[in-house]
């Protein structure tokens, strides 16, 4: 007779994430970091083992796959988003996560990167930003910052560099958050919310490449500079920061202005109020313009709102289809309507 016991659900550990895989980053990467903290999440998030998929295009951040023991994929350079979109449509019951880099997916994987936001399919995609080709020794990326010397760019960088938060934000993404390799406690609790998120969920991890880009993100991990260098974003609160917590942003007209708290008789009252959930990107897109010198880097979750994803909208579609017209068959899709004879 059958048993009419459920199936115990197994209890997985970080260990049962890490494949056998001798990982092969350059001693110190930030990616290590990064590996550790998604291992110790996906045990947490109560799917399955064999329902999780990695995808990754072309760079040191697409070795992803290899070190993470679920079904994956090390697929071509920029086209991650797109491989990954299809995986999710065919079987829109895995948890499927991009990893990338600044140059696969902001040089050729652009135009995959902005229309995997704008359809809001349900993808996590953690974009790894060194700032610096490093998988091929030190050419510049399409982040690098202007007047940067590289092997490529020996007079200095000429090119203005994107900002990923904004690239995505204005691509119309629902969850688009920032953190840094070296706060793993502020990057947990982003990946956390990432992976919780129904639709596109976009994460900049500032991370550091030891050997190319040595230091890139000394200014907001330097624990004797960090404090007035960052600015810690927190849902329905005031933008404050500082060591001492008496700095502050504002709005002036439709600039933010930098200000300090007692001085001119200025108030928390007077601060720009974080809403990650505003229906518009607008004031999420004017605080990821906020870069140091003139401003802290503002980190944690700039958009999380609640649309349609595009594989529900999909499968409705079908539905409804379905409905109205029945199953459908191949052969007499083939055969229908307009037909022509090639002789």
């Amino acid at each position: 007779m059958a048993s009419t016991l459920a199936e115990p659900v197994a209890v997985l550990s970080k260990k049962d994430f890490e494949s056998n895989q001798d990982v092969r980053w350059c001693p110190g990467c930030g990616d290590y970091a990064v590996l550790a903290q998604i291992q110790k999440l996906m045990p947490t998030l109560g799917i399955p083992r064999e329902n999780f998929a990695f995808i990754s295009g072309i760079g040191c951040s697409s070795r992803f796959p290899y070190y993470m023991e679920t079904y994956g994929m090390h697929s071509i350079h920029g086209r991650a988003p797109a491989i990954a979109s299809g995986l999710k449509l065919a079987r829109p019951e895995l948890s499927v996560w991009v990893v990338t880099g600044d140059g696969d997916a902001l040089a050729i994987g652009g135009n995959h990167f902005i229309h995997a936001m704008r359809r809001n399919i349900d993808l996590k995609v953690i974009l790894l930003n060194n700032r610096i080709y490093g998988l091929t020794k030190g050419q510049y990326s399409p982040t690098s910052e202007m007047g940067k010397k590289t092997k490529t760019t020996p007079l200095g960088n000429i090119d203005r560099p994107f900002n990923p938060v904004a690239l995505a934000l204005g691509a119309g993404a629902t969850f688009v958050a920032r953190t840094v390799d070296a706060d793993q406690a502020h990057m947990a609790s982003v990946l956390k919310r990432a992976a919780m998120h129904k639709g596109t969920a976009f994460v900049e991890i500032f991370q550091n490449c030891i050997v190319f880009n040595d230091g890139a993100y000394d200014a907001i991990t330097d624990r004797s500079v960090r404090d007035d260098a960052r600015l810690l974003l927190e849902h329905g609160k005031p933008l404050i920061f500082g060591k001492n917590k008496d700095k502050g942003v504002r709005l002036r007209g439709l600039d933010a202005e930098l200000v300090t708290l007692g001085e001119n008789g200025v108030t928390e009252a007077d601060l720009l109020v974080h809403d990650e959930a505003a229906a518009r990107s607008s004031q999420a897109f004017l605080i990821s313009q906020l870069e140091v010198p003139a401003f802290p880097v503002p980190l944690g979750v700039f958009r999380a709102v609640s649309q349609p994803s595009y594989e529900t909208l999909n499968e409705e579609l079908h539905a409804d289809a379905r409905a109205r017209r029945g199953q459908g068959n191949l052969s007499d899709l083939f055969k229908s309507g307009d037909t022509w004879i090639i002789e």
